[in-house]
């Protein structure tokens, strides 16, 4: 079984991208989904998200050849993280140094794709990274390995500028790395239907991307208190509508 590779990307920050990827990969394992969740961002968000440490897992991922004995290095940074078949690649500081590293031994635009080869036995429906909103060559390799790209975007007129870096980014990659992945879709996040700000941000985005517009995720403040307790928000609350929205999200995902 070949897992499908999912990246959460935008070239801004603050705009969701952790809580989008912690939040839908355990989205999916709750629908019975093996998922693999790996963190890029070098903040090492996605694990204390999920109540666990930030470790430097992902700059081994990263930096480590493909041979039997670094292979086995690697895996021993996988991390169970308690929800049933959610496990996580923790990140932390050094996976900025890993840029350094991917540079200086000239690595390709495929590395990543290459790096996650080593799960290919392990039963995994979906691989999901969270990325940085500037780590040079990594975000860039992340996308290229993906098969599908969600761009979450803040309803306010400063992040959707972040939103277009992205899209040129793969139209670059597919037309002069033959990426063959694709945009799943532009994700609203922090909508306020309360704001002028937010409707008509949301209004922009539509005119802009079309049927690639995914439904928006309501500014929630649980989900703040979510991310500071460790804890998803489909543990905190699981009835409510941001729980819901983001569960239609990874309903949606499994479509594809």
């Amino acid at each position: 079984m070949t897992p499908k590779i999912i990246c959460i990307a935008n070239q801004k920050g603050g705009v969701g991208k952790t809580t989008t990827a912690i939040t839908l990969a355990h989205g999916l394992a709750r629908k019975g989904k093996q998922v693999l969740l790996i963190d890029l961002d070098p903040q090492g968000q996605s694990a204390t998200a999920l109540g666990l440490r930030p470790e430097p897992g992902a700059f081994y991922l990263l930096t480590m050849g493909d041979s039997a004995p670094e292979s086995a290095f690697v895996r021993q940074w996988l991390r169970e993280t308690g929800r049933e078949n959610l496990r996580l690649i923790p990140g932390d500081q050094q996976t900025m140094a890993a840029q350094t590293v991917l540079n200086a031994q000239d690595k390709p635009i495929s590395a990543i794709q290459q790096a996650i080869h080593r799960f290919g036995k392990d039963g995994l429906h979906y691989i999901i990274f969270d990325t940085a909103p500037s780590v040079g060559g990594i975000q860039e390799r992340a996308v290229w390995a993906s098969n599908f790209v969600i761009v979450p975007t803040a309803t306010e007129f400063l992040s959707a500028d972040g939103v277009g870096k992205v899209i040129q980014m793969m139209s670059v990659l597919q037309e002069k790395k033959k990426w063959k992945g694709s945009l799943l879709g532009v994700l609203p996040t922090f909508f306020d239907e309360q704001t002028r700000e937010s409707k008509a941000t949301l209004e922009l985005l539509q005119g802009a991307f079309g049927a690639s517009l995914l439904a928006p995720i309501h500014r929630a403040t649980i989900l703040r208190e979510c991310a500071a307790e460790g804890r998803t928000i489909f543990e905190k609350e699981p009835d409510c509508r941001a729980a819901q929205e983001y569960q239609a999200l990874a309903d949606l995902v499994v479509k594809y």
